[in-house]
């Protein structure tokens, strides 16, 4: 056990829990702000009641992840020094840009949006959320940017052992930005379609406020068809540039140990890195992979025999993250639409089946962006930036492993506090419900 694996662990560990709270703020943010509006729009005071209670499910779950981000970025100067004095002069000015604008955007407006009930107009109360639910998006991007760049670098110049940008705007607006960011909101908002049908299938199961929790089910269920299907096909596009930009990643995410042309694909295998093949390969599509990898049938798909073995990502992690990504992102496009079948059909709560699969649904989302985050990392490996800096020449030199041990406990144990009380107060709040019409009315708000 060195010290480049525990900074390695550290930051997987700390990056992974932060990004529980992430996709939620993405897509229920959004969720929020349609219930507004359809308030707003309607009148109906069902709606309103619905936004608060979803709208106190939200904050809940923004102040954890406010908390949880910030110690990351204390962990580029304490574990990853030789890292930020390569990266400081590209990662600077996105995190810069996503600090003082995207993230003072959020957290006024949701000043705005928890202190201005009857204060402001029923319409700037509405558009508050939005443009919250914009600033996320907004600081998404930004984040997303400065990963994308260590995925991919561009516009860019080597100068006295540091990288400094020759051409930002070619870093923003790289194809391989734009899917990875495309791709990781809309898989926030799935997470946040399955939440809020798992929490109206609890009460619903329950028969309770049933006219309210029908309808948050329906908007659930209805942004959930769209944000399973575009994510979907984002992540088609970005596999695509992915298999374009890093050839090792892509051939560890299929195992592809053989270079071949009119690659298939096959459904079911598992590799064996020990003797560099695949155990099993079953019902193999042919030209398949290369139609995904390339859009081309007859494309070439570059083997993992073909890289030096020291520049070749972890395999079969890589591997079976993907795969049990894609089959989860599969299932989640069946569920939505069976949901919605069911609810425009009013025979929802007929199937009782199906509303208590919903609830165990919830976590499922969350499990599959972890996935996706892992195939992310871990298949860029052995490169902290592609191409340009391997992962254990990036770690601090003057932090030795015990101190690495004792912050390692440390984020561990607050981190698992942290994690009991949000999903603490999550649960007992989504259990509780929303207030009654006749409490709304006394509060005046």
């Amino acid at each position: 056990m060195d010290a480049v694996f525990l900074a390695r662990l550290q930051f997987a560990l700390t990056a992974l829990f932060h990004f529980i709270f992430v996709p939620l703020t993405l897509g229920l943010s959004v969720l929020v702000a349609i219930m507004e509006t359809r308030y707003v729009k309607t009148g109906d005071e069902t709606y309103l009641r619905m936004t608060k209670f979803f709208g106190k499910l939200f904050l809940i779950n923004f102040a954890l992840g406010l908390v949880t981000g910030i110690t990351l970025e204390f962990q580029f100067g304490m574990n990853w020094a030789r890292y930020s004095k390569f990266m400081g002069d590209i990662f600077g000015p996105p995190l810069a840009i996503e600090a003082t604008a995207a993230f003072f955007l959020e957290s006024t407006f949701l000043g705005v949006w928890i202190f201005g009930w009857k204060k402001v107009s029923k319409s700037m109360h509405a558009i508050s959320m939005w443009l919250v639910a914009f600033g996320t998006s907004v600081s998404a991007l930004w984040i997303l940017v400065a990963n994308a760049w260590m995925q991919h670098p561009v516009g860019y110049v080597i100068r006295n052992g540091r990288a400094e940008f020759t051409n930002f705007i070619a870093a923003v607006t790289q194809p391989y930005a734009i899917l990875k960011f495309l791709h990781t909101v809309t898989a926030g908002y799935v997470v946040g379609a399955f939440f809020v049908m798992g929490v109206s299938a609890y009460h619903l199961l329950r028969n309770r406020d049933v006219d309210l929790f029908k309808k948050a089910f329906k908007i659930g269920a209805g942004f959930g068809i769209f944000a399973t299907i575009v994510v979907f096909l984002i992540g088609d596009f970005h596999a695509a540039e992915v298999a374009e930009t890093q050839p090792t990643k892509f051939a560890a995410m299929e195992s592809v140990w053989n270079t071949e042309k009119s690659a298939p694909m096959y459904l079911f295998m598992f590799p064996d890195e020990k003797n560099q093949k695949n155990t099993v390969e079953v019902i193999g599509i042919p030209k398949m992979l290369s139609m995904l990898a390339y859009h081309d049938p007859n494309a070439t798909v570059k083997g993992l025999k073909d890289f030096p073995k020291g520049d070749r990502p972890p395999v079969t992690i890589t591997f079976i993250s993907f795969r049990s990504m894609v089959i989860l992102g599969t299932l989640f496009i069946l569920l939505s639409l069976f949901a919605f079948y069911l609810i425009r059909k009013d025979k929802l709560l007929d199937k009782k089946w199906f509303l208590k699969m919903m609830i165990w649904a919830i976590p499922l989302p969350y499990i599959a962006i972890e996935l996706g985050w892992v195939v992310a990392e871990v298949g860029r490996q052995p490169w902290i930036v592609y191409g340009l800096m391997k992962t254990a020449d990036a770690t601090s030199t003057a932090v030795t492993i015990p101190q690495i041990i004792m912050s390692l406990v440390g984020f561990v144990v607050l981190y698992g506090a942290l994690g009991i009380i949000d999903i603490y107060l999550l649960i007992k709040y989504a259990k509780k419900g929303p207030e009654s019409a006749k409490a709304e009315a006394v509060k005046g708000g």
